[in-house]
């Protein structure tokens, strides 16, 4: 049965449509277009602009869950948290704790990613540099030796997506290498690591950049370091958390404008997302949050987020003009929301031919709402 979705405008990754449909076969994308539509059983009006469904990489929970801790049936809430406000696609991240807790963790999480619950699974610790720790416990940080590297790369096994280490770290660069060859994507993060030292890192394979300004010294016109560097090599994707705290806009302006083709956007959402305000514990630290703000409780960092990535949607475009009038904000809202990240995941590109119909449509204010099509 073929349901048609027709929309006032639909971004696709590789279109943008006025006056737009969707055909939907099955859950999965048969046809995307405007005018003549195909044959269909139904047709679903969506009340705005319709865009894929999001892709978060770097995602530490929900609801009161961590993915370092919580059991499968927790962590299957906590995905649902984020789907049900248009997270298509999360990846789920493990933070520092001890080596046969992570590993614990990995075993625990990949049937999740094996099932289609989770994309991937991404470990932030313990190979980072205890002076930009942030939440990470300083106790649990060290650099990575060859033998710890292959029992994680072991247990994560092919639901391993991610890792990020600091790349200055003594054994980091061979790490990276090691990695890339499991097929897992080296991400350079909480890291004190200066220009040469990032460098190094990409040259051998590292292709991704942890949130950046966060976790690493600020960019200096002499030593532009990690921000420099992410800003203008283009083997990088650059993640960024667009909750209004970890980054001023001008901040994020300047990466739109310098990094706009590498950009996305993720939650690095913790355990207090969806939750009232309180004390929670991240990798190792207890956490205070007012305000939906998480910091550590000696307030000496933040520690995660407590948005989603259609949060970080809605605040760029509202930042703007309306999304109903400005084609292009929507576009690039579109590309660091979703089609970046799925690129680098290897997914097939959002609302093409083939791929899932993970539907989410913008109201004139740029508020996402995920729009469910009848089977």
């Amino acid at each position: 049965m073929t349901k048609l979705v027709r929309a006032p405008r639909v971004v696709t990754a590789a279109a943008d449509l006025t006056d737009g449909w969707i055909a939907v076969t099955d859950g999965r994308v048969a046809a995307v277009g405007t005018g003549p539509a195909p044959d269909h059983d139904a047709v679903v009006e969506a009340p705005g602009t319709v865009v894929p469904g999001f892709v978060d990489l770097h995602a530490h929970g929900a609801l009161g869950h961590d993915f370092a801790s919580c059991s499968a049936d927790e962590a299957r809430a906590a995905v649902a948290h984020h789907a049900d406000r248009g997270t298509a696609h999360l990846v789920a991240s493990i933070a520092t704790g001890t080596v046969p807790d992570t590993v614990a963790a990995l075993h625990r999480l990949r049937p999740l990613v094996a099932d289609g619950t989770l994309a991937g699974l991404h470990l932030e610790g313990p190979w980072l540099a205890p002076a930009r720790r942030g939440a990470h416990a300083a106790a649990l940080l060290h650099p990575p030796t060859a033998a710890e590297v292959e029992l994680l790369v072991d247990a994560g096994g092919p639901a391993l997506r991610i890792v990020t280490l600091a790349p200055e770290l003594p054994g980091a660069v061979d790490a990276v290498r090691r990695l890339v060859d499991a097929g897992v994507i080296a991400a350079i993060g909480h890291t004190d690591a200066d220009t040469e030292q990032v460098q190094r890192a990409i040259d051998a394979g590292a292709t991704l950049v942890t949130h950046l300004f966060n976790g690493m010294p600020p960019l200096h016109h002499r030593e532009p370091g990690p921000v420099g560097v992410a800003l203008t090599d283009e083997r990088l994707t650059v993640e960024c958390i667009v909750d209004g705290h970890h980054l001023d806009p001008v901040a994020v302006g300047l990466v739109r404008r310098a990094a706009g083709s590498r950009l996305v956007f993720v939650s690095d959402a913790m355990a207090a997302t969806g939750c009232a305000d309180g004390a929670y514990r991240i990798a190792g630290s207890d956490v205070v949050v007012e305000g939906g703000v998480a910091m550590l409780a000696d307030g000496s960092s933040l520690a995660g987020s407590t948005i989603t990535v259609g949060d970080a949607v809605a605040r760029v475009l509202a930042a703007g003009s309306s999304a109903s009038v400005d084609p292009g904000a929507v576009r690039e809202a579109v590309a660091a929301s979703s089609v970046h990240a799925a690129a680098l995941l290897g997914l097939r590109p959002p609302l093409s031919v083939g791929s899932p119909a993970d539907l989410v449509v913008l109201d004139p204010a740029g508020r996402p709402t995920v729009l469910e099509v009848p089977a």
